[in-house]
């Protein structure tokens, strides 16, 4: 049998993996990745890119049916090829993939080592039982996979994760999503805006990651415009029927009903692959979810010369967070037992659909749990309905909270859906991580016209509600007409 000594072993060669590598390399040469996949990012291959390349075609055919709200109209039928449209998001993707396979590339052969390892205690790995590797300090980096419930297996090639999608040649004409999380929301929207017949289903009247109850009622009722969203569903039953799936469950009037589809897609979550790494044969102490737990500036886990990073670590699945934790970890690993708390920014997710979510440092749940008792915070609300760019754009649907820290006045964090989401929560991610108050946010440029004056209109009347600023004026022009 072949024996490797290291310094640090990355298990994993995705985006944490990756991080960490280059990290470690820093601090000694003797560092190695093992991979028993493709090397490569989930975002690249089933995630965030290809995601966005469906979702800009949806958009594409939505714009051509809002033409005509705009007295522009068009001749004739919209066509929508699903071959072409699969076609290009597949040749994007595979140029998304091939940069990142270039950059695996440039890392020596000596330094990758394929295969899946299992831990036969805390610094020695058996890889594919042929390989003995011993680690001074270990990084997992294993990243994550979907969560199927086994309930479904009946279903068989019916039944999809989002993996599956986009490997198809063509669109389907009928769909059930089960899960109105991130994944569900922007596929589903997606494929319905590209003709295909969706019925969305969840449980627990939950809606993406949104946890303030206005925001997600305004959410449930602009999706169930579009398409089916019943966010807290009672199915009856599930069968397959030949190249079909037949789904029976109660409307929201509690009425029966049969919906039959193509493929079922299970957008239910996804799972940190830690469960077949042998973590048994290891001193490490795990939370309910057989993860290790880890402390949160340094990813080191109970045992010192082993950390985590990325989706392994079942904190923040998102492409920005597995590269902070990736180099946190392999700088920690490489520079062993010098142990350095690294930088964690301000919490910023979006969803990508339309319109688009979005959720800035602390969530209105978190703050509810730390200061609702004694009634230390405030919210500032915007409603996108009638600002000026947005009505102008046709793109008036949403709102916005902000969260205030009574007495410092501080910024807290957001939660909105609504136009340009997205770069909003970058606008108020960096006031966040900067610990600015209200007033010192207010006190930025903004321009005319532009969505942005949105944010000024919730600040205003946050540092208002705050105490701190003067009563809000009713169709003050200072933020542009309709606020």
């Amino acid at each position: 049998m072949k024996t490797l000594n290291l310094d640090v072993a990355i298990l994993g060669g995705g985006t944490a993996g990756l991080g960490a590598y280059r990290a470690a390399k820093e601090h000694s040469n003797n560092v190695a990745i093992i991979e028993g996949g493709q090397f490569g990012t989930t975002c690249a291959r089933v995630g965030c890119m290809p995601s966005k390349l469906l979702i800009a075609a949806a958009e594409a055919a939505h714009q051509i049916e809002k033409a005509p709200a705009f007295g522009v109209h068009l001749d004739g039928e919209i066509k929508i090829n699903g071959q072409e449209v699969m076609a290009r998001i597949q040749r994007e993707r595979d140029r998304f993939v091939g940069f990142v396979i270039e950059g695996v590339s440039e890392i020596p052969d000596s330094d990758k080592i394929s295969g899946y390892a299992e831990f036969i205690d805390d610094n020695t790995l058996m890889v594919n039982h042929t390989t003995l590797v011993k680690a001074k300090r270990i990084v997992i980096a294993t990243g994550s996979r979907p969560s199927l419930p086994k309930m479904w297996n009946h279903l068989g090639d019916r039944l999809l994760v989002n993996d599956d999608v986009f490997a198809w040649k063509d669109l389907p004409k009928s769909i059930a999503v089960f899960g109105p999380g991130v994944i569900g929301l922007e596929l589903g929207q997606s494929l319905k805006r590209l003709g295909v017949d969706v019925k969305m289903f969840g449980v627990g009247g939950q809606i993406g990651p949104l946890s303030d109850p206005s925001i997600m009622a305004y959410a449930n009722a602009v999706f169930n415009q579009e398409f089916y969203l019943d966010s807290n569903a009672k199915v009856k039953e599930m069968r397959r029927e030949g190249d079909k799936v037949l789904i029976q469950y109660f409307n929201k009037e509690g009425v029966l009903e049969d919906f039959e589809v193509d493929y079922v897609l299970a957008a239910t979550g996804r799972k940190p692959n830690v469960d077949n790494l042998g973590l048994e044969n290891t001193h490490l102490k795990c939370d309910k979810f057989g993860v290790p737990i880890r402390d949160y500036y340094t990813m080191q886990t109970s045992v010192p010369t082993i950390f985590i990073a990325g989706d392994a670590s079942n904190q923040i699945p998102l492409l920005h967070e597995a590269v902070d934790q990736g180099r946190i970890a392999g700088e920690n690993a490489g520079q062993f037992p010098n142990v350095q708390k690294g930088l964690r920014r301000s919490v910023i997710a979006a969803i990508f659909t339309d319109p688009q979510i979005a959720m800035i440092g602390e969530s209105y749940k978190e703050i509810t749990a730390r200061l609702g008792s004694c009634g230390c915070f405030e919210t500032g609300v915007v409603s996108f309905e009638s600002q000026g760019r947005s009505r102008v754009m046709l793109r008036n649907k949403g709102i916005l909270h902000l969260y205030g820290e009574q007495g410092s006045g501080r910024f807290l964090g957001a939660e909105m859906i609504g136009p340009d989401a997205e770069h909003l929560a970058h606008l108020l991610a960096w006031g966040h991580q900067m610990k600015m108050t209200v007033s010192e946010m207010l006190e930025m440029p903004f321009y005319h016209p532009v969505i942005e004056e949105g944010v000024r209109t919730a600040l205003r009347d946050l540092n208002a509600k705050l105490h701190l600023g003067p009563e809000m004026v009713k169709h003050c022009l200072d933020c542009g007409p309709g606020c």
